[in-house]
Formats: structure tokens, sequence, C-alpha cells
């Protein structure tokens, strides 16, 4: 059986993509088969290859099927601002229409365990009124939240998972990513979010040295995924 999930996070520059990436090398340590999509990236390198997203090229590193970088990461901009705003610039529409189908074709490749990661938050805009999180919706796939544990990070917490049950979406698991190992009260923060969210922790990755796909998947467990 196929499992595929949409990774967000409570904010940007909270290690979204270091605790996906650490996902997908958890699933490939249990033998399952991975792919991923990143489909719209900013804050790009320019490279002889075209356009390069580190966070693209990261999930990349960790699909075992054969995928091309331009599949993974379709759109992808060179400033480090706003996706929405990166498009503009250059004159590209940024909206679900777009997105759907590159992420669509990466769905349907069938790998045991893929990931499609968005950028910064859950209601990142698109072109018009649209959101990032219509794309979630219109591909109707389970949602895993990576929580950014620092001062503030119960009430982001509590408000993404609100908004992802208000969008019809199901939250799988969620994910405490230290990213402030000083703050004050962790414990019992870390103790109020279980309490609070309605799905379960699958894992708490502490502030590492070097941060590797493989350091981080050692504090996950896909076995708690609500529908694994």
């Amino acid at each position: 059986m196929t499992q595929a999930y949409f990774v967000t996070g409570t904010d940007t520059e909270i290690g979204k993509t270091t605790i996906a990436a650490g996902l997908l090398h958890a699933a490939r340590q249990q033998g399952l088969s991975t792919a991923a999509a990143k489909p719209v990236a900013s804050g790009c390198m320019r490279t002889a290859d075209g356009l390069r997203n580190d966070d693209a090229l990261a999930l990349l590193a960790q699909c075992s099927l054969p995928l091309r970088y331009e599949e993974v990461n379709p759109l992808a901009f060179e400033p480090a601002i706003a996706p929405h705003l990166a498009a503009r610039e250059v004159g590209v529409k940024l909206d679900v229409a777009s997105l759907l189908p590159p992420v669509r074709a990466i769905l349907a490749k069938g790998a045991d365990f893929s990931l499609v990661e968005g950028a910064g938050g859950w209601r990142v805009p698109l072109a018009g009124e649209e959101n990032l999180s219509d794309l979630a919706m219109a591909l109707g796939i389970p949602v895993i939240l990576v929580v950014g544990v620092r001062l503030g990070c119960i009430n982001h917490a509590l408000l993404s998972a609100e908004a992802i049950e208000r969008d019809g979406l199901r939250l799988a698991g969620w994910v405490a990513n230290i990213v402030e190992p000083k703050t004050s009260r962790l414990e019992d923060n870390l103790a109020t979010l279980s309490e609070r969210l309605p799905a379960p922790c699958l894992g708490r990755v502490p502030h590492l040295g070097k941060v590797t796909a493989a350091a981080v998947a050692q504090h996950l467990n896909l076995e708690l995924l609500a529908d694994w």
C-alpha cells in the first residue's frame, strides 16, 4: 500500500526540509521506495544545469526512484523571497493549476512512501486568492506538520492544526524539531503540544551538531503515522 503526505511547517526556517529528508531516509531504511516533490521553491542558485534549490536537492537525494530535478522541483525562482512575489517578478502565474500536474505525476510513480513539501507555513500565498494549502486540498492527502520548537510554537502549531482540519484534511502526525534547545520550559512545551495536537508525535529531533538525513531519521518513527 502506497503512502503519500503533504509536509508543512509552523513557519519558515524551522527545518521542514530537514525533517522531510529524515522521513524519506527512515522509509528507505525500512526497505520502502521513496519519491518527493518540492513543487515551488525560491532562493535558488544559478548552475550550469539551471536554477537549483538546496531543499529540493536534499529531497531528491533521499528519493530511491530515478527522478530528474525538474520533476521534483518544477518551479524554481532565484530570489529568496515569498514564492508568489518571486514568480510575479519573472511573469509566472503561480497557481494550483500549474502546480498540480507535476505533483500528481510524482505521486503516480507509485513509490511506497511519497512526500510533497510545501513552502513556509500552511497559508503561503499563490496567485490571486489561492494559497499553497489549496494545492494540498486538491491532492487530498494527509498532512505531516513540522513544529519548530521555540518560543511561540504552541500557538503556531495549534493554529496550523486547526486550519488543516478546517480545510478538510487530516493531520496524520507531527514532528517536534527543536530549533532552539534553550527554549524555556522545553519539556512542558512539548507535553502541551502532545496533549493538544490531534495526531501522534512522530519524534523529537534535537538540535544536531551535524545535520544529515540519517541523523534525523534516528529520531523518527514512521510506525506512529495515523494511517500507516
